[in-house]
């Protein structure tokens, strides 16, 4: 069963241009995931500041390893500073069948 969330945060004011540019880079490196099958990010139309990422991972397997990537951690590091909340808001879902 494929593994699907969102992730939304808020850039701190004036730190959009940092948190796109990061988010960018990141994107690259998890769209070469093996078990990736989306990561796309998005803003929120009229709010640059707020950021919205879709991922789809093949399966559990597929998000455990992407969990695991040597990349995820520094991203989060990064990130952290930037954003207005302490981390990163998931959000799982399910398909509808």
């Amino acid at each position: 069963m494929k593994k699907t969330l969102y992730a939304e945060f808020t850039a701190r004011e004036g730190a959009e241009a940092d948190v796109a540019l990061l988010l960018r880079d990141y994107a690259a490196k998890v769209r070469e995931e093996e078990g990736n099958l989306a990561f796309d990010s998005y803003t929120r139309a009229g709010d640059p500041r707020a950021f919205w990422i879709f991922e789809v991972y093949r399966d559990e397997d597929a998000f455990q390893a992407h969990l695991k990537a040597p990349y995820g951690a520094p991203f989060n590091a990064a990130l952290a500073p930037l954003i207005e909340e302490d981390a990163s808001v998931l959000t799982f879902l399910d398909q509808l069948e």
